[in-house]
């Protein structure tokens, strides 16, 4: 490896290259554990990992230290694809009202479309390593950030103090997390679309409080 002018040891572009693999690799041991969720439900096996990635455990592990630094990965890939959709339908609705319900029933909808893919990430791998990072916590934070933008969004809008905004909108989170939890384990009792009007309703019930009647509409 080549020095460098300050006589520090220049990284080498194969070094470089090595860790574009090893990141493209990693997503790619991603997509195949989705795509083996899809295939065996969320209590999959790291043998059926494996397959579906078209290689075997051990070659897994070199990317990944265990199952939970994998389940890890997996729960970042879903948190940035919820945000996203939250992010759009926040920006595509207009007036607050309309704005939480888009954000409640564009939850509800990516949990109903694979909702072994839920499953697996609000449940910890057995045997987790008790310092490892809670998945579904940084999930439901990463949401309760949007939720909170939302919330401010109303608040600006009435000319109050968006202070309130953050515990508004990790608590709107909680709700529907937990409505949401409640309706795959009781196999959906009730259309997706219903239950986002009652979510939408009772959060609303809250927030119309400090939103200027125009504006209710």
């Amino acid at each position: 490896m080549e020095l460098g002018e300050s006589g520090g040891r220049r990284r080498d572009r194969r070094d470089s290259r090595w860790d574009d693999h090893r990141r493209a690799r990693r997503e790619q041991l991603v997509d195949a554990t989705l795509a083996a969720v899809g295939r065996h439900g969320a209590g999959v096996g790291m043998d059926e990992i494996a397959a579906a990635a078209g290689t075997s455990k051990a070659a897994v592990y070199r990317h990944f230290a265990d199952r939970t630094e994998l389940h890890v990965a997996v729960c970042a890939r879903v948190a940035a694809q919820l945000t996203a959709k939250l992010r759009e339908a926040i920006t595509s609705s207009t007036g607050p009202r309309q704005m939480v319900a888009a954000a409640v029933d564009t939850y509800l909808a990516f949990l109903e479309a694979d909702p072994e893919v839920y499953r697996f990430v609000v449940h910890r791998p057995a045997g987790d390593r008790p310092s490892a990072p809670d998945p579904i916590g940084t999930l439901s934070d990463l949401v309760g950030d949007q939720a909170a933008a939302l919330v401010a969004v109303a608040l600006e809008q009435a000319g109050r103090d968006p202070a309130a905004a953050a515990p508004w909108g990790h608590g709107l989170v909680g709700l529907v997390r937990s409505a949401a939890d409640w309706w795959l384990q009781a196999d959906r009792p009730m259309a997706r679309a219903d239950l986002a009007a009652h979510l939408t309703d009772l959060a609303w019930a809250g927030l119309s409080g400090v939103v200027p009647e125009e504006d209710q509409k």
